[in-house]
């Protein structure tokens, strides 16, 4: 039975810890272009687009280049939040053994 109480306590620390960085994560804002600047993305640790802006220049390029250029920041931005995540989720979970596992 010591192993269970040690077990949940273990877990009880993890869960606080995985609060505190999500907190953080939602809190960070990363800025991400594309197009040499003409797209301009602010999205947060936890993938929550904040904002968008598109250089009105672009707008009068053909559709296609217009639309590689939107999807193309969407995905970094997106990439870019999953990673920041990941490394902190990762972090906040270090050292965590369940039992039976290695």
């Amino acid at each position: 039975m010591a192993g269970l109480g040690k077990f949940l306590k273990q877990a009880q620390k993890m869960q606080r810890q995985v609060e505190v960085v999500q907190a953080e994560v939602e809190g960070k804002e990363l800025d991400v272009t594309s197009g040499g600047g003409a797209v301009k993305i602010k999205i947060n640790g936890a993938g929550k687009f904040l904002s968008l802006e598109i250089d009105p220049e672009l707008l009068k390029e053909e559709a296609s280049l217009v639309n590689e250029t939107i999807l193309t920041a969407v995905q970094d931005a997106a990439d870019q939040a999953k990673a920041f995540n990941d490394e902190k989720m990762k972090a906040a979970t270090a050292g965590f053994q369940m039992p039976g596992m290695m």
